[in-house]
C-alpha cells in the first residue's frame, strides 16, 4: 500500500523517537492526523494523549491493556520513503535544538525540499561504514537515541560513498579509503538543486586535511571530541559533540578526528556543485600520528 506524504510522514512521528524530550508530544500530534482524517479511533488517540508527557514511553504498551488497538496500518519494516522520511523528520529536530550560524539556512533548505520525490536506490557496501558506523551510532544513542535509530532504519536506503574531487596524492591515501557520505537532499535521495545535505563518516585517528570550497556548510557532530581548526598550521580546537561548526565560504579548515568514529549532519547550503580543494600545511605527518583523547 501506498500512502501520501503526510501520512508517511505522520507515521513515522508515530512510531519513533522515545526517548527523545518532546517526542511524547510530537507523537500525540502524528495521532491526530490520523484521528482527523478518520483513521483513529477517539479512544486510541486518548492513550496517545496521555503518553504525551513521558517521552520514554511507547503508547503500545497502554493500548494493549485497554485490548485497543490503532485503526492505522501497523508500523511495517520500513521501506525507502518512510525511512528516508523519518530520518529527514528526526534531523530536522535535532537542528531545531542547535544555535548558530548556519542553522536556520540549513533548516530552511530542508523544509523547502523534504516533500520532494524520492530517487530510487540501494545502499552501497562500503568498509568503513561497516567498520566504523556501529560504533558510531552506539554512541549517538546514549545521548540522541531518537536519531541513532532512524539513521539505523534508513541504513538499507542510504547511497554511502567516497568524495573523489580531491587528487588522490594530496587528500592522502588514508583519508582517501577511510570516510564516506550519504546525500539524503541534493545529489541523494531527494532531488535539490543547489543544496546538499547528508551524513559524513570519517574512521577513528584519521586527518581531513586543510581544504575549502566556495560552498558555505555546516558540520553538525554527532560524536566527540574531535579537533577543528580554521587557517593552515594553526593549533587545534577540540570540540565536543553536538556543538556546531559553520565554515564561510572558501575559509580552510581542517578536522583531525578523536577515538571515537567521526559523524555528522553536513550541509552545503548553496554553491553546492563547486568541488572543494586542498589548501597545504606543513604539519600534517605530526597531525596524522597524533591521537586525541576522549
Amino acid at each position: 500500500m501506498t500512502l501520501p506524504a503526510d501520512d508517511l510522514q505522520a507515521l513515522a512521528e508515530l512510531h519513533g523517537g522515545f526517548g527523545q524530550p518532546g517526542s511524547g508530544r510530537v507523537r500525540y500530534a502524528a495521532a491526530m492526523h490520523f484521528y482527523r482524517k478518520g483513521l483513529m479511533s477517539a479512544e486510541v488517540l486518548e492513550v496517545y494523549r496521555i503518553c504525551s508527557a513521558r517521552d520514554g514511553e511507547d503508547p503500545a504498551g497502554l493500548l494493549n491493556a485497554r485490548a485497543l488497538r490503532a485503526d492505522i496500518p501497523p508500523r511495517p519494516q520500513p521501506d525507502r520513503e518512510l525511512a528516508l522520511r523519518g530520518l529527514l523528520g528526526e534531523i530536522d529536530r535535532y537542528l531545531a535544538g542547535l544555535s548558530g550560524p548556519g542553522i536556520s539556512e540549513t533548516r530552511a533548505g530542508l523544509a523547502a525540499h523534504r516533500d520532494g520525490p524520492v530517487r530510487p536506490g540501494a545502499q552501497s557496501d562500503l568498509a568503513v561504514v561497516r567498520a566504523h558506523l556501529p560504533d558510531a551510532l552506539a554512541a549517538l544513542a546514549t545521548e540522541r537515541p531518537a536519531l541513532a535509530a532512524a539513521i539505523e532504519e534508513a541504513m538499507p536506503h542510504l547511497g554511502w560513498r567516497a568524495y573523489d574531487s580531491y587528487p588522490p596524492e594530496e587528500i592522502g591515501a588514508a583519508f582517501r579509503a577511510g570516510h564516506a557520505y550519504a546525500s539524503l537532499i541534493g545529489e541523494g535521495a531527494i532531488p535539490a538543486e543547489d543544496f546538499d545535505l547528508g551524513l559524513f563518516l570519517i574512521a577513528p585517528g584519521l586527518l581531513y586535511r586543510d581544504h575549502a570550497h566556495s560552498a558555505p556548510e555546516l558540520y553538525a557532530p554527532l560524536t566527540g571530541p574531535h579537533g577543528w581548526r580554521f587557517a593552515p598550521d594553526a593549533p587545534l580546537v577540540i570540540k565536543p559533540a553536538h556543538e556546531p561548526v559553520w565554515n564561510a565560504p572558501d575559509v580552510p579548515h581542517l578536522t583531525k578526528v578523536g577515538p571515537r568514529p567521526f559523524l555528522c549532519i553536513y550541509c552545503w547550503t548553496k554553491d553546492a556543485n563547486e568541488p572543494a580543494r586542498i589548501i597545504p600545511a606543513g604539519d600534517w605527518d605530526a597531525l596524522e600520528q597524533g591521537m586525541i583523547d576522549a
